[in-house]
């Protein structure tokens, strides 16, 4: 059986968000968020089903509590209209991200 992804609310802190998020949207700002940390990027462009608009990595530690990580902000156009949200992604969620092993792609399937 496949590892399963950890819940968002393992990964992700909200700060301030706009727009109500749901499970599906906190994922995928995650995985946005992720990919800027572990590849010291900037920011890049996130589109989908549920949203569409740009995830900036603020370059800055935050700490609340005690909960703390990495900032960033979005600029997300959703099905409710457009929002800011800021979060952050946690430790134990980046420690967690770091022990999975990588997705390895799936073999094609031939028919001979």
């Amino acid at each position: 059986m496949a590892e399963q992804t950890p819940p968002y609310w393992l990964l992700i802190s909200v700060l301030f968000s706009s727009q109500p998020l749901t499970p599906a949207l906190a994922m995928t700002l995650h995985e946005a968020a992720y990919e800027l940390y572990s590849r010291g990027e900037g920011s890049r462009e996130v589109a989908g089903d549920l949203l569409s608009g740009r995830v900036t990595n603020l370059r800055k530690e935050m700490a609340l509590g005690g909960i703390a990580g990495p900032a960033f902000e979005a600029e997300i156009e959703t099905e409710r209209g457009s929002g800011t949200v800021r979060f952050m992604l946690t430790r134990q969620g980046l420690e967690m991200m770091k022990a999975q092993p990588p997705a390895t792609p799936a073999r094609p399937k031939y028919l001979n």
